[in-house]
């Protein structure tokens, strides 16, 4: 079982509590309709598939209902952080233990 840290509600809980809602970071064009049909397509379906450490948008779906980001590694499962949405993201090399 994951254990997922919510950074409104400053709990940890099951990662029952959560759902995952994709890739964090997404930036959405000013000016969706000045976009072509390949440009679309891919703002909506091309992501990132990252074997390692990878930034991820949740949403803690029982309990306050807020979407926040984390850094997950995709191969091990753990957490190295979550963060509040809008909050710029954390550099990779200070989350590591030890400087790995």
């Amino acid at each position: 079982m994951l254990l997922i840290h919510c950074p409104y509600c400053d709990e940890t809980l099951p990662e029952a509590e959560f759902t995952y809602a994709g890739q964090a970071h997404v930036i959405r064009h000013p000016e969706p309709s000045s976009q072509t049909d390949q440009e679309w397509e891919e703002f909506l379906f091309i992501r990132e598939n990252v074997k390692g450490d990878h930034f991820e948008r949740w949403r803690h779906f029982h309990g306050c209902g807020r979407y926040f980001n984390a850094v997950r590694n995709t191969v091990s499962d753990k957490f190295l952080t979550t963060y509040k949405a809008g909050a710029p993201r954390p550099q990779l090399s200070d989350l590591k233990e030890g400087g790995e």
